[in-house]
């Protein structure tokens, strides 16, 4: 099974197994990371699902829809690297994406 790993806000990092069908969010979500709010439940309505990916996982991404990119301007903790993870569908491509979750705004 691919396999996603997350650092937390305080630094520490997780690996976890994730099913492909769930989005980069869900996985999290699912795996017990409550500093992750996803408050719309992966509508692209909040940004509260902002993570960091790892420079070398970028280009295997799917391109950013302009929702997402206005979502993430509200941001003050936005990067080159930053996504909503909602948007994200986790395939097995992405085995071993390295993903931060970002600081809460």
């Amino acid at each position: 099974m691919p396999k996603l790993i997350v650092t937390n806000r305080a630094g520490e990092e997780s690996t976890i197994e994730v099913e492909e069908g769930l989005t980069v969010m869900e996985a999290i979500r699912d795996n017990g990371f409550d500093e992750l709010l996803a408050l719309c439940g992966g509508c692209c309505s909040c940004a509260t699902c902002h993570i960091h990916v790892d420079a070398e996982f970028v280009g295997k991404l799917p391109e950013m829809s302009e929702d997402e990119d206005d979502l993430l301007e509200s941001s003050d903790h936005r990067g080159e690297t930053s996504r909503l993870s909602c948007q994200l569908p986790f395939t097995a491509d992405l085995d071993g994406l390295k993903v931060t979750i970002a600081e809460e705004d």
